[in-house]
């Protein structure tokens, strides 16, 4: 049999890479084939790299604020009631009410930060199953940031494979046909078919891939550059590039805003803990002397 027949019958491998090798066994151009298999799964380490960087590391400094909220709400604030009650004086009502809204606070907060750290456990463990499209389509339709993310990482995956096949001999009419079939995210598969339909009506492919959804206008001008001097596989691998580079800057960007919401948020809530306590004891304080 063939490498393809073998590769498909062993469910461990890929289907991109199963369904690319039997592209490239009928193109004639399997070891250029498997390079650019090589060049693609590299970058696509990369990107998976910094997306579980990018989740890990927020998730870690949640868990370990949680921790210290509930310690100031099971260890610290039990100690400053003692000393308010061995004072023996009677605390004002003011003072009894901010203490329960601190109470509260802590506890409404705690329950929260538990519910979201249970949720996105829930996900990163969907994301490696089946439920992997809808989980996807559900963070898109709540969350515009990953969906701008998630539409510039399958520009760069379509940029990718475009190049790859056409690298590889492949007709840009039949390139685009097999580009569907080969994306998980079915939002990029339908961008895709909209541009071949767009073709068949007669418009130029870089004019349909400027006016695609998933790619930028500028994109389509290098695309007309590059048909125009026979270098569009090379055009394409460069969009695969910037689209990955501007991927892996939109997940550092993203992680560097989450973090310092995230202290300054608990932050806040600790404080505000803190001081719902403080304040009816240095009140108390003051009337004894």
């Amino acid at each position: 049999g063939t490498l393809y027949e073998a590769l498909k019958d062993d469910p461990h491998w890929p289907p991109y890479l199963v369904e690319m090798t039997g592209i490239g066994e009928r193109a004639g151009k399997l070891e250029e084939v498997m390079k650019n298999l090589s060049l693609y799964y590299e970058r696509e380490g990369r990107i998976r790299r910094a997306i579980n960087s990018a989740v890990a590391y927020p998730l870690v400094l949640g868990v370990m604020l949680l921790l210290v909220v509930l310690v100031v709400l099971i260890q610290v604030l039990p100690v400053f009631r003692r000393v308010l009650n061995s004072m023996g004086v009677a605390m004002s009502a003011s003072g009894a009410a901010m203490m329960t809204v601190g109470d509260v606070i802590g506890w409404v907060v705690l329950a929260l930060g538990l519910i979201i750290l249970v949720l996105a456990v829930v996900i990163m463990v969907l994301m490696h199953t089946g439920k992997r499209e809808k989980v996807q389509q559900f963070l898109q339709s709540r969350f515009p940031a990953v969906k701008k993310l998630s539409m510039k990482l399958s520009a760069s995956r379509v940029a990718s494979v475009l190049s790859m096949m056409l690298s590889s001999g492949f007709p840009l009419d039949e390139a685009l046909d097999m580009v569907p079939a080969l994306l998980p995210d079915k939002t990029a598969a339908h961008e895709i078919d909209k541009i071949r339909q767009q073709m068949s009506e007669g418009v130029a492919f870089g004019d349909a891939l400027g006016q695609s959804a998933l790619f930028d206008e500028i994109y389509g001008a290098m695309v007309r550059m590059g048909i125009a001097t026979g270098h569009e596989d090379q055009v394409m691998k460069k969009i695969a590039t910037v689209y990955e580079e501007q991927v892996e800057e939109g997940i550092s960007n993203l992680v560097s805003i989450i973090e310092p919401t995230m202290v300054a948020v608990l932050s806040i809530v600790l404080g505000a803990i803190l001081l719902s306590v403080m304040l009816p004891m240095a009140g108390i304080v003051s009337s004894i002397l």
